[in-house]
């Protein structure tokens, strides 16, 4: 009975927290795809690539202060600089995923549009954020270490 409850308990987490990752992840998808637009708009079609990359840098920056204090705030804090360093590193994964997906559509199929940069662009994101999801539970928001009780199991203590 135990295991099941440890299960439930499991499932019930991961669904919290990814339900707040989600959150997270659609706020920083509108602050990422509103710059990006927005340069585009205002540079043309020849800042694709640098356009994406400042609005994921723009988005990244708020989705770690997010996940940092809301998703994961009940996981181990292990630095400031060490989790963001991670942060960055694993979202430019993330970014590459993402642009290689945009410079496929542009340079390889042709595809020079707004249409067709933001087509591009959704099916990276969508790749990226399965990437990112892994990641960060993997190596920058670690799960809490169990705390030892007070009294162990079958353990006389002295008192």
């Amino acid at each position: 009975m135990q295991l099941l409850r440890r299960a439930y308990q499991r499932i019930r987490g991961m669904v919290l927290e990814l339900a707040k990752f989600g959150t997270i992840g659609l706020v920083a998808f509108v602050i990422n795809y509103g710059v990006r637009n927005l340069l585009w708009l205002w540079w043309g079609t020849e800042g694709t690539v640098t356009a994406a990359v400042i609005a994921t840098v723009v988005a990244t920056t708020f989705a770690y202060f997010g996940n940092r204090y809301w998703t994961y705030r009940n996981r181990e804090q292990n630095g400031l600089g060490r989790e963001y360093l991670l942060f960055f590193m694993l979202n430019g994964i993330g970014l590459l995923i993402e642009v290689l997906c945009l410079g496929f559509s542009k340079y390889t199929l042709g595809y020079n549009s707004l249409l067709a940069n933001n087509i591009a662009s959704l099916v990276g994101t969508g790749f990226g954020t399965l990437f990112r999801f892994w990641s960060y539970r993997r190596w920058v928001f670690l799960e809490a270490t169990e705390q030892i009780p007070a009294e162990l199991p079958g353990v006389k203590q002295d008192r």
